[in-house]
């Protein structure tokens, strides 16, 4: 233990880089305190200017109300805000900073220059401040309102500089919280510029729904319900998506309380209530804004603002499911704007039948390795009539596969048995019975075709796609593009944050281009760097297209189960997907005679 454990006030610099810890993780946290000064400042346009991931260079400008170079000066000291005015302000608090320690706090970790006019000023102000260190003051001339630019973040704080991400990732942290703000104020005009080029230009004056269109594009907004409900003083608005839309993947969730990017567990718990059970209980899309009170909301429960707790939850709660429910029960269609030209891909939709019944049918295949379904004498004796419709199987593209010569199938041979009410399939080997789950199986079998780059084929697409994707998905895919193409995909940016693709893998040629590209690049923003070898790069994207694949077919024939079968038991992994999850579950002849006292 120290010999002086006499408590003593902290020098300023100290206490304010400890504030700085709170405040500002990251590039993106200091651009997330500067444009809510900037809204709180009244500013009908800002400008954010990015440089390297923002580590060089984050600079927001806004034509607000400005400030007199005495504020200018008091903004540097902590707890120095116009925001409030006493403790009792601080129970109604309609703005989005009210702390006064973004700026004093950014300051220190940072070279920071502010330039400021008021529009009733003749002159403006220039602020420079080094490290925490006040360094020059000086009339200047500049327009009304308020320039920052933050060069250098943690330039004095080598520890926590370290820690930041590559660029890309930064990156990607900015465009989300652009994004957001944007979002959530479609009235003002926002614009975005990463190393010098433009990429984004919104206008002021915007409805929700055209802001909701600018930033998500068009095949979005067509996934989406209008919701508008006013329910014991509370108003729940925005856009939740249509429960007929299907998603494998996660989907963003935006909520806004009084107009600030923040939820609450009871929000969540609201929004698992009133929507619909999904499959695989991916969560849906949402847009919601939650307008009440001020007073009703507290505001200051987390040091980054990014939660709220609200004084009554029960009404919160039960106003978001009356309004997402009653959306849903009046059955409307979508209110959001949408380009005139679809870019929906071309390919017919092939009819889904209904689920057969168990299906006795025999195929022995007294061999060593599975063959082709081709190559195997069916008979059709045992199997009853029917015509089975070709697009219901769970069908590959031809693909030869070689023999399996460094593994062994799990079975000499096998004999199919059945097809389950609830889809698995029952084989029986030369050791014993055997319960399939065929999407898993179709999972493997895709994942080790992509990986087997002997067996990559791309498949041209007639018509070629687009699709837009989210900042953060974007900037994630571009760092794998080199993987996409030696898996099958051509793709190319066309546009700000929209991909064409040109052609998919051969093994994924019955998946909508689309839906497969919007599920990988989900994926891989979702998963992050946890590894970073060529390998595990592979293995990604091969798993994520696997998933998306194997989800989007119908429920199988018999005759397509058997080709499944043979698939299966040409893979190296046979027994789990790539996701972990077994493939099958076997029991012994040994096992059924031992339980059946035979």
């Amino acid at each position: 233990m120290a010999s002086d454990t006499h408590i003593r006030l902290l020098p300023l610099h100290v206490a304010n880089k400890i504030a700085a810890g709170e405040v500002v993780e990251r590039p993106a946290s200091a651009l997330k305190e500067l444009l809510e000064n900037a809204i709180d400042a009244g500013a009908t346009r800002i400008e954010v200017n990015v440089t390297a991931g923002g580590r060089k260079l984050v600079s927001v400008r806004d034509n607000g109300c400005g400030m007199s170079r005495e504020d200018a000066l008091l903004s540097l000291e902590r707890q120095a805000t116009s925001k409030i005015r006493d403790v009792d302000d601080i129970e109604k608090i309609a703005t989005l900073g009210f702390r006064g320690e973004a700026i004093p706090s950014i300051a220190s970790v940072s070279r920071f220059t502010l330039v400021t006019r008021r529009a009733d000023s003749e002159e403006g102000t220039q602020l420079t401040v080094n490290a925490g260190t006040l360094a020059e003051v000086k009339t200047c001339g500049a327009p009304p309102g308020t320039t920052v630019e933050v060069r250098d973040l943690f330039c004095n704080v080598p520890a926590r500089r370290k820690f930041l991400r590559a660029y890309a990732t930064e990156e990607g942290h900015i465009k989300n919280v652009f994004t957001v703000h944007a979002l959530a104020h479609p009235d003002l005009g926002f614009a975005l510029a990463i190393d010098g080029r433009e990429i984004y230009r919104f206008a002021p004056g915007a409805t929700v729904a055209e802001r909701v269109r600018d930033l998500f594009g068009a095949e979005f907004a067509e996934s989406m319900v209008p919701v508008d409900a006013t329910t014991a003083g509370i108003r729940v608005h925005g856009f939740v998506e249509r429960p007929d839309v299907h998603q494998e993947m996660r989907r963003e969730q935006f909520i806004f309380t009084n107009g600030r990017p923040a939820t609450a567990a009871t929000i969540g718990y609201a929004l698992r209530e009133a929507y619909p059970r999904r499959n695989g209980e991916n969560r849906a899309a949402v847009v919601l804004f939650i307008e009440l009170d001020p007073a009703q909301v507290d505001v200051n429960v987390h040091p980054a603002k990014r939660e709220v707790r609200f004084r009554r939850p029960a009404d919160v709660r039960e106003a978001v499911i009356s309004a997402i429910t009653g959306a849903f029960a009046g059955g409307g269609q979508t209110e959001l704007p949408v380009q005139t030209q679809s870019t929906e891909p071309t390919r017919a939709e092939s009819p889904v039948a209904a689920p057969p019944s168990p299906v006795p049918f025999q195929l022995p295949l007294p061999t060593s390795r599975p063959q082709k379904v081709a190559d195997s004498p069916v008979r059709r004796e045992d199997a009853p009539a029917r015509q089975d419709d070709p697009a219901e199987h769970l069908d590959f593209p031809e693909v030869d596969v070689a023999p399996p010569q460094a593994h062994a199938a799990p079975w000499k041979y096998f004999r199919f048995l059945a097809l389950s009410e609830a889809g698995y399939v029952l084989i029986e080997t030369d050791a014993g019975i055997v319960t399939l789950n065929p999407r898993a199986a179709c999972e493997r079998i895709v994942f080790e075709r992509l990986l087997d780059r002997q067996q990559v084929v791309s498949q041209p697409l007639l018509i070629p796609e687009t699709v837009q994707l989210s900042p953060g998905e974007s900037n994630r895919l571009r760092s794998f593009l080199d993987v996409l193409e030696a898996q099958g995909f051509q793709i190319e940016e066309f546009g700000r944050d929209t991909w064409k693709i040109d052609a998919v893998p051969q093994v994924a040629g019955g998946t909508a281009a689309t839906g497969l590209l919007a599920t990988i690049a989900h994926d891989l923003a979702e998963t992050g760097a946890r590894r970073g070898g060529v390998r595990w790069r592979d293995e990604l994207v091969a798993q994520s297209v696997a998933r998306s694949f194997a989800g989007s077919q119908d429920r199988l024939t018999p005759e397509g189960a058997v080709k499944l079968v043979t698939e299966l038991g040409a893979c190296r992994s046979p027994y789990f997907s790539p996701r972990g999850k077994p493939v099958m579950i076997f029991s012994s002849f040994a096992e059924l005679k031992r339980k059946f006292d035979r």
